[in-house]
C-alpha cells in the first residue's frame, strides 16, 4: 500500500450566481409524483421543475424522501401515480434500452464515491466510458486525465481508493461522473464526514465543475452552509411534498415558519408538530 494521500487544496471558485433560473428550459419535471412502501407514503403528490442551469439543492429532514425522490429523476424508481419527464420525455414511456440511453444524460455522484475498490483511480475514472465503448483507449486516456485535472486529481491515476483521503474519494467520485460529459449532476450528500474545510473543498469543486461543464445540478444535503453556498434555489422537501422553495436569500428571509425551523435547528415547530400529528393519526 503505498502512503496516504492528503487533502490538497482547491482554488477558490466563484460562488454561483444567486439568481433565479427560472428562465431556462426544464430539463427535468416531475408531475403529481406519488410514491409509497407499504403503509408509508414518501411522495404524496410532488411537483417539482429543475430548469437548465439551475444548482438546485434539495432540503429536508432524515427519512423525508429526499433520495427517493433522486431515484425517480434517473428512472430507478417509477411513481405510483404522476410522472417523471426528462427533456419532455416521460420515462414511464421509454423501453429499458431507451432509459439507458437517456441515463447517459446524467452523471451521478453517490455518497463516500461508492468506488471499485480493486481498481486504480485511473480504472474507475474511465470505468463507464471503457463500457459505453464508443471511445479509442487513446481517447478515454485523455478524458481521464482532463477530470482528474479538472477535480485536482493530477498525479493520482495509478493509487488506489485505500490510499487516498475520504475528501479525495469523493472527488474521484465526481471526476468518474463527469467522465462521459453527462448534461445533468447528480450529487447525494457530498459532504457528508467530511471534516469542514474538506467540505469547503468539495462546495468548491462543485461550482467549478457546474462552471466548466455548463451542467444542470441537483444535490441532496444537510449541510445547510454547502447549500447554501452552491445553490441558485433550494427546495424544502416536508410530508412528500415541496414546502417551500426559492432562491438563497428567499429563504433565509422566508418567514414560513416550517423553513425558519429547518435553518434554525429547533427542535420544536410546525415541521416536528406536522410529524408527531401524523404519527398519531396513524395510531387511531
Amino acid at each position: 500500500m503505498g502512503p496516504m494521500v492528503g487533502e490538497e487544496s482547491v482554488q477558490e471558485g466563484a460562488a454561483p450566481e444567486a439568481t433565479w433560473a427560472g428562465a431556462g428550459r426544464a430539463r427535468i419535471e416531475l408531475r403529481d409524483v406519488h410514491k409509497s412502501f407499504g403503509p408509508k407514503h414518501v411522495l404524496r403528490g410532488l411537483d417539482l421543475t429543475v430548469r437548465d442551469g439551475d444548482s438546485l439543492v434539495i432540503l429536508g429532514g432524515s427519512g423525508t424522501g429526499k433520495s427517493v425522490l433522486v431515484q425517480h429523476l434517473i428512472g430507478l424508481m417509477r411513481p405510483d401515480r404522476g410522472s417523471v419527464l426528462v427533456d419532455g420525455e416521460d420515462l414511464a414511456a421509454l423501453s429499458s434500452a431507451e432509459l439507458t440511453t437517456l441515463r447517459q444524460r446524467f452523471g451521478m455522484s453517490f455518497q463516500e464515491g461508492a468506488l471499485f475498490d480493486s481498481l486504480t483511480v485511473f480504472d474507475n475514472v474511465g470505468f463507464l466510458l471503457e463500457r459505453l465503448g464508443t471511445m479509442t483507449r487513446a481517447e478515454i486516456r485523455d478524458r481521464v486525465f482532463e477530470c482528474l485535472e479538472l477535480v485536482r486529481l493530477e498525479g493520482t491515476a495509478q493509487r488506489l481508493p485505500s490510499e487516498l483521503s475520504g475528501g479525495m474519494r469523493r472527488r474521484v467520485g465526481f471526476a468518474r461522473a463527469i467522465a462521459h460529459k453527462p448534461e445533468i449532476l447528480l450529487f447525494d450528500e457530498p459532504n457528508t464526514g467530511l471534516d469542514p474545510v474538506t467540505s469547503a473543498v468539495i462546495d468548491e469543486l462543485i461550482i467549478r465543475m457546474r462552471e466548466k461543464l455548463h451542467s444542470t445540478t441537483v444535490t441532496i444535503t444537510h449541510d445547510l452552509r454547502s447549500a447554501f453556498t452552491i445553490a441558485t434555489r433550494l427546495v424544502l422537501l416536508h410530508q412528500g411534498q415541496i414546502a417551500a422553495e426559492g432562491t438563497p436569500e428567499e429563504m433565509q428571509a422566508s418567514e414560513d415558519g416550517r423553513v425558519q425551523q429547518f435553518l434554525s435547528g429547533e427542535a420544536h415547530g410546525p415541521l416536528t408538530d406536522d410529524e408527531e400529528a401524523e404519527r398519531e393519526a396513524r395510531r387511531e
